[in-house]
């Protein structure tokens, strides 16, 4: 069976030397659907990422305006196309068309492209700044190397490798960009690249600014992450394949800039369970459920007081995972990773409320709660914070706040931390103590909100602490800050003015909000200034 081409150097062609092919599955039945597509040999990788370091020295120098109108006629193709994505992404992955996929995700992803390009235009992702008496300029700038983007299976548009958050960022900060389709979603993946080279050719970008492989194997997929030539790495999935490639990329000095996993702890502190308990319990579900719980910030771990009001909530949430249908799963390696974890969990001590149970036909698994004393989660932490991506949660049983303050300190890193309060104060003390425990465990901190939704922000973190994230220093949402990834730091000592970048000079006349002397402005420097 003929595969479908790849994306290398500008042009649509067929695979050279692949080791095997795949198709993507519906995962309603398990049954393949849809075309062929290549797995890539060596002579594939190497054809692509010799192709982006030959273009990275052009795209760096590429005029600004020219990389905003790549990424905003990006986001219009993308809106115009709507009905062909959404179909696709919803025969691959079984998200739903409405809501989640044509009113959420895909309008997420064109509003990311255009703030990456808005970010463009202001410059804000350059942090300019000055010291006129040393006469010493320093701005972020690209890194003049590729990016290779790693997609996960979870959002076929937001993060998409072709299209989602790390490919705009890295794109905005003018580097060649490697996508690596996730294979649960490959026909979406492909018609986004179809739009995207589409775009880039009308705003006259080099060819290899934006290639496309499908799959490869883990031992090419080691090796290309630590090639010398590759400037940095996004990547979003699992904690076992992303940590392989950051041990590759370490080796080579690469920055891996990984999304890995989190448990995401939800503490329901007294007050707000006495408050409105059965309102809690609903929005619990609700939050654990959406998306059959493949989300990286679904809450699976909750903390529960251990009084009536606490148990009243365990009753009511337990009614609600008990009579929900199955979830259906993205493909057989969740379902096996999420069965995996449940056992992993039930060794290690915790009781099955509900659920436990896969379904057929297709990928299905039974909404699943389990429950465990406070005083076994602090014996055995580690096993306990296993994850479990599908629509499963931990409730942890808490005697006080005293132990909720315990669970909160024996947290790895996670994306997220929630805590729920009562409206009249009477948890303000709780939440001091709970929260100075928890805080440098999560990159958010959230208050009387469930951890699901991530609101492209310039002040979203979507980052966290080990074993969240590789680095607790970046966020992958929010522009400009996830710009910063795919940057590098460059500082001019004493360089004549005229051979300064346009952000570094004297003169401001792109209004470039710049750091001079310590204070932000947007001043033009003083010419008559003495130089040091």
């Amino acid at each position: 069976m003929a595969t479908q081409p790849l994306l290398i150097n500008g042009e649509w062609r067929a695979a050279r030397q692949p080791v095997g092919e795949f198709r993507a599955e519906d995962p309603t039945t398990g049954e393949p659907i849809g075309p062929a597509f290549p797995i890539c040999g060596e002579a594939d990788v190497e054809a692509a990422l010799a192709a982006a370091t030959a273009a990275a020295a052009a795209l760096a120098d590429t005029p600004p305006e020219r990389i905003a109108a790549f990424l905003e006629a990006y986001a219009a193709a993308i809106e115009a196309d709507a009905e062909t994505l959404v179909a696709l992404a919803n025969a691959e992955t079984a998200l739903p068309k409405q809501p989640r996929l044509s009113a959420v995700e895909l309008p997420r992803t064109t509003n990311q492209l255009r703030l990456a390009a808005k970010a463009v235009r202001s410059y804000a992702w350059t942090q300019p700044v000055i010291d006129t008496a040393a006469n010493l300029r320093a701005h972020r700038a690209p890194l003049s190397k590729p990016v290779l983007v790693f997609g996960p299976n979870n959002f076929p548009f937001a993060f998409n490798a072709i299209a989602g958050s790390d490919f705009a960022s890295a794109i905005a900060a003018r580097n060649p960009v490697i996508a690596k389709a996730h294979p649960s979603h490959p026909a979406t993946s492909e018609r986004l690249a179809q739009l995207a080279l589409t775009a880039l050719q009308q705003a006259g970008l080099p060819p290899a600014s934006v290639q496309m492989l499908y799959h490869f194997d883990h031992a090419i997929g080691a090796r290309l992450a630590g090639d010398a030539r590759l400037g940095a790495i996004g990547f979003t999935g699992s904690r076992a394949g992303g940590l392989a490639l950051k041990a590759a990329a370490d080796a080579a000095g690469i920055p891996a800039y990984m999304e890995l996993s989190s448990v995401n702890p939800v503490f329901l502190l007294p007050g707000a369970l006495a408050e409105r308990g059965a309102a809690l319990a609903q929005e619990f579900f609700a939050s654990c459920t959406m998306g059959s719980g493949q989300f990286c910030t679904n809450p699976g771990v909750v903390i529960v007081p251990r009084d009536a009001a606490g148990d009243a909530f365990v009753e009511a949430a337990t009614a609600h995972f008990a009579g929900a249908a199955p979830g259906v799963l993205f493909s057989r390696g969740v379902l096996d990773h999420l069965q995996h974890g449940v056992a992993t969990l039930r060794s290690a001590g915790a009781a099955l409320l509900a659920g436990g149970d896969a379904g057929a036909p297709g990928y299905r698994h039974a909404p699943t709660l389990l429950s465990v004393d406070a005083s076994q989660f602090l014996s055995q932490p580690n096993a306990l914070q296993t994850e479990a991506f599908g629509p499963v949660s931990l409730l942890v049983r808490a005697d006080d706040v005293a132990q909720m303050v315990a669970v909160a300190a024996a947290f790895e890193g996670n994306l997220t931390g929630t805590l729920y309060t009562a409206a009249d104060g009477s948890d303000d003390d709780a939440w001091s103590k709970v929260a100075s425990a928890l805080r440098s465990r999560v990159g958010r901190l959230i208050g009387n909100r469930m951890p699901t939704g991530v609101a492209v922000s310039p002040a979203m973190n979507h980052g966290g602490p080990y074993p969240s994230t590789s680095h607790p220093g970046f966020t992958a949402v929010g522009m400009p800050a996830a710009m910063q990834r795919f940057t590098a730091l460059h500082c001019y000592d004493n360089v004549p003015e005229h051979q300064l970048p346009a952000e570094l000079r004297d003169r401001n006349p792109g209004g470039v909000a710049r750091c001079i002397d310590g204070v932000w402005c947007i001043d033009d420097i003083d010419l008559g200034a003495q130089r040091g």
